[in-house]
């Protein structure tokens, strides 16, 4: 197992690429917390991943405040001993549509999950990682920070910060042996797939976005917890700043 004897966090994992990313990381080997604002919905996901013979627990956390990141990683701590892996996956983003009718609500809460979340979390697990003699963090970015399309223009933006912040962080954590990279998924088959759209899920609005992808399909779970493994392994010790397209060609 790849990661067996690893402890990691996983926030907006109760669905999607955070559910697909805990149950690779415990199918590996890994002891997971589950963190996600739906608390049910992390439980139930702990329940299930947990049957693969991991230790996993779950949490309510809303990244957005500084309050709850800080017990998300104090809870994580007393439950493994210590913290390995930090998995910043946690997004939001607003309906496919023209950039003057966002709301400045909705631009808001677009910052504060997908780009403050990565402040906060930054601030609370680096002395976690100290302790533990480094660490690896994994931000969810995506393709619309690399090659930007109109209707997602300020979620694009935030992604766009992710990428930066990644690289950043890469560079100046590095002396604390705590490597950075991040994993820029394409669209994908989850609970936000029409939000991107900006259509309704039928198959014919499908063929659309499925066109511009050479692959020929739309990201899955799966493909983005193989990308988090990778980095996660001790294998990829030296890897570290690099944002990995998982986009099936989209971004070629």
């Amino acid at each position: 197992m790849r990661l067996k004897g690893t402890s990691a966090i996983v926030t907006g994992a109760a669905s999607g690429f955070g559910r697909g990313i805990a149950e690779a990381f415990a199918m590996e080997g890994a002891r997971v917390m589950v963190a996600d604002i739906d608390g049910a919905g992390a439980g139930l996901a702990a329940a299930e991943i947990a049957t693969s013979g991991s230790s996993v627990v779950s949490l309510r956390a809303d990244v957005t405040s500084r309050a709850d990141v800080a017990a998300m990683v104090e809870a994580a701590e007393r439950a493994f001993g210590r913290i390995d892996i930090l998995v910043n996956n946690a997004r939001y983003t607003h309906k496919n549509q023209s950039l003057l009718t966002v709301t400045e609500d909705e631009f808001d809460l677009i910052y504060a999950v997908n780009v403050k979340s990565i402040y906060l979390s930054t601030l609370a697990i680096v002395p976690a990682f100290e302790r533990a003699g480094g660490g690896v963090i994994i931000n969810t970015a995506s393709t619309a920070g690399v090659r930007p399309r109109p209707g997602l223009t300020w979620y694009n933006g935030s992604k766009g910060a992710v990428i930066t912040l990644t690289r950043s962080m890469a560079a100046e954590l590095a002396p604390r042996n705590i490597r950075v990279n991040a994993i820029n998924p394409v669209i994908g088959e989850t609970g936000m797939l029409e939000q991107f759209m900006g259509v309704p899920d039928t198959p014919e609005n499908r063929a659309k976005f499925v066109a511009t992808i050479p692959l020929g399909r739309m990201s899955r779970p799966s493909d983005i917890a193989n990308a988090a493994v990778f980095f996660a392994d001790p294998a990829s010790a030296f890897i570290t700043g690099v944002c990995l397209d998982v986009d099936g060609g989209r971004c070629v």
